[in-house]
């Protein structure tokens, strides 16, 4: 395994199906904000309304955007689920995750599917992480550390 590994130059890397079909089990999604079919005349999901129960496998390149959503989405009483990398020490992580949603860190790296050529997979360059907003969580404006 190299040292190294480079930066995709895409975002459009695909939930792989059993990954995905274990927590649509689970929370019974209705809502994808940015499907891997997303074209650039679609409705943009960072400004629509979601559904009651969202998946979120977002662009990483703005991934902090997505998050700031899917926290206020969550304060409209919704149920928002993301897969996002294992990244603690942003600001987004801070401000809107941490303390005000369920973690649940990904053992192994996920290995994402290139929408355009199905057979090819690329292992995730950072460990993974599934942030839970649920409406049985309190909600608060977010604490830092101390």
């Amino acid at each position: 395994m190299p040292a190294y590994m480079p930066k995709s130059k895409s975002d459009k890397w695909a939930t792989p199906p059993s990954f995905y079909k274990t927590l649509d089990d689970e929370f019974h999604f209705n809502y994808d904000p940015c499907p891997i079919t997303w074209n650039p005349e679609d409705p943009d999901g960072l400004t629509t309304e979601w559904g009651t129960s969202t998946f979120v496998n977002p662009p990483y390149s703005k991934v902090a955007k997505w998050i700031e959503k899917a926290h206020q989405e969550w304060k409209k009483g919704k149920t928002v689920v993301m897969l996002i990398n294992a990244v603690t020490d942003t600001k987004a992580f801070h401000e809107y995750i941490y303390n005000q949603a369920e973690l649940r860190f990904v053992k192994g790296r996920i290995c994402f599917i290139d929408p355009q050529n199905p057979d090819k997979k690329q292992p995730s360059p950072k460990p993974s992480m599934v942030v839970v907003y649920k409406t049985d969580l309190p909600q608060s404006n977010g604490t830092e550390a101390q």
